[in-house]
């Protein structure tokens, strides 16, 4: 419609979650038309974190180096760790303040339909990490959907298999709600107030 580079430009904008075609024209349009410094200080940043980000080799986070800050950080607890789907349910509870132990990210929920299983998850990193590592509690902290409650069990299962005290994260999460779309406080709420799983 706009010519090749624009449509371009349009299309690619659409992969940002919640972006429909009317919402990427007009982020195009104003990058374009308003903020051109602005369009190649995004691209800029776009290209360097596509480039230079990748996993933390401990947690499975995103970061730049071989450890991500929290994995490389002594001041953290080593005995507690959090299991989280994403690093976007990480970073929200990082934000809330509350927890000041480790993470484990699995970067997914089991779902056999779409072929998701342990193996996909790295499930058997995070039981090396229960092995090797004195850890005395084990947050489980997947989203409260079905497949996020199954993950939870059969990481439960397992874990308890070697002697370690489980938890889940409790009151104030939604069933059916996304970890990165709590606020702070709740999510401050469900850490405090998790029970054994």
């Amino acid at each position: 419609m706009y010519g090749k580079t624009i449509d371009q430009l349009i299309d690619a904008l659409r992969v940002l979650p919640g972006v429909g075609v009317k919402s990427a024209q007009r982020m195009a349009l104003q990058l374009l038309e308003l903020d051109r410094a602005g369009a190649y200080r995004l691209a800029q940043a776009i290209d360097e974190a596509a480039t230079k980000v990748g996993r933390c080799t401990q947690c499975r986070t995103l970061t730049e180096h071989k450890l991500c800050g929290i994995c490389s950080n002594n001041g953290r607890s080593e005995t507690q760790l959090c299991v989280v789907e994403n690093p976007a349910d990480l970073f929200a509870i990082e934000q809330a303040g509350g927890y000041r132990g480790k993470y484990f990210v699995l970067l997914g929920h089991l779902s056999p339909i779409d072929g998701v299983g342990p193996e996909q998850l790295g499930i058997d990193k995070l039981i090396e990490r229960l092995q090797t590592q004195t850890i005395s509690e084990l947050i489980l902290a997947t989203n409260l959907t079905v497949e996020g409650e199954a993950t939870a069990h059969f990481i439960a299962d397992k874990a308890r298999s070697f002697g370690i005290e489980v938890s889940r994260i409790a009151y104030g999460v939604p069933m059916g709600g996304e970890l990165e779309y709590v606020d702070g406080g709740t999510l401050n709420l469900a850490l405090q107030s998790r029970k054994t799983f």
